[in-house]
């Protein structure tokens, strides 16, 4: 909180400045730039004062799925895997591939990936939900508008403070022959790792190391992450129920808009927040969604509070 008053004080003494370079040009765009500066500043220190929660500071795992519709979701599922690695690239996160099943003509089938940085999981956790594509097909011959969908799961890695209880025999382990990047040695041997937690269905899978070991120690750190991730939902979702505010985010329930045809416009249908700057976003620029969201979620939180 210093931080963001220091940083308002320096915004209300560039103004002072603002005015005193009244008539010298050069001071003035001086005095201009460091103001913007400043003020820009102060709108991320004070979105990321928001970042409070118990896990908001740890690393993240995205996990992006196809939907149905065949080469058309699966193309759409790698745009988003590559709108997620340009975001956390350009904010200074490392990105890391830990699994993903590529696609039969294009595209990908599932990806996961491993996002490292302080409050990776604050900033992407509202990206979880379905992700909805409008466009005309590059691989329709008739150049027909096709629709198509992604799901996004968001899951925070977790440290050993926090205590996710999982029984073994709840645990069925699948070994298999990695098929993505990595060298010809991870075709050789049944490396890769799948864990499907039986109970809840949740499946996950490893094949970016060089051994089944690896994938295996891998893939049980990133079972814990998703049914973490699950209880804070079952958490929050009981807040939500107990004030009537409801709020879905499963198949067929789109978080946001992607329209590319017959016009542009990205809209997010939670926070209302748009733009029509496609190639942008789809390009990385992401933070000003992901900002609505926190802002949005705060708003939430205040009104279920009283």
């Amino acid at each position: 909180m210093q931080t963001v008053e220091a940083l308002e004080r320096e915004a209300a003494d560039g103004l002072e400045l603002l005015e005193l370079a009244e008539g010298d040009e050069e001071m003035l765009s001086d005095v201009e730039t460091a103001l913007r500066a400043a003020m820009e500043k102060a709108e991320k220190a004070e979105l990321e004062a928001l970042l409070s929660g118990e896990v908001d500071g740890n690393d993240c795992y995205i996990n992006i799925n196809a939907g149905a519709g065949g080469t058309e979701s699966q193309d759409w599922a790698a745009m988003l895997r590559r709108m997620y690695v340009r975001w956390s690239e350009k904010a200074g996160y490392k990105v890391e591939e830990v699994e993903s099943h590529e696609g039969e003509e294009a595209g990908i089938k599932s990806a996961t990936l491993l996002v490292k940085g302080e409050n990776a999981y604050g900033w992407l956790k509202s990206e979880q939900g379905v992700h909805r594509l409008v466009r005309i097909s590059p691989y329709d011959s008739s150049a027909r508008r096709h629709t198509s969908f992604a799901s996004v799961a968001i899951s925070p890695v977790i440290d050993d403070s926090i205590d996710v209880d999982i029984d073994p025999s709840d645990v069925r382990t699948d070994t298999y022959r990695a098929s993505g990047k990595g060298g010809q040695h991870v075709n050789k041997t049944d490396s890769a790792v799948r864990l499907t937690h039986e109970p809840t269905g949740i499946a996950v899978a490893c094949q970016s190391g060089r051994s089944q070991h690896q994938n295996r120690a891998a893939a049980w750190e990133m079972l814990r992450s998703r049914l973490y991730e699950m209880e804070l939902q079952r958490r929050e979702q009981a807040v939500k129920d107990s004030h009537d505010s409801k709020t879905e985010i499963g198949w067929g329930h789109q978080i946001r808009s992607y329209v590319l045809q017959p016009y542009q416009l990205i809209k997010d249908l939670r926070t209302n927040h748009e733009t029509s700057d496609t190639s942008g976003v789809l390009d990385g620029d992401l933070t000003p969604f992901l900002s609505a969201a926190l802002s949005h979620a705060l708003g939430e939180d205040t009104a279920n509070a009283e």
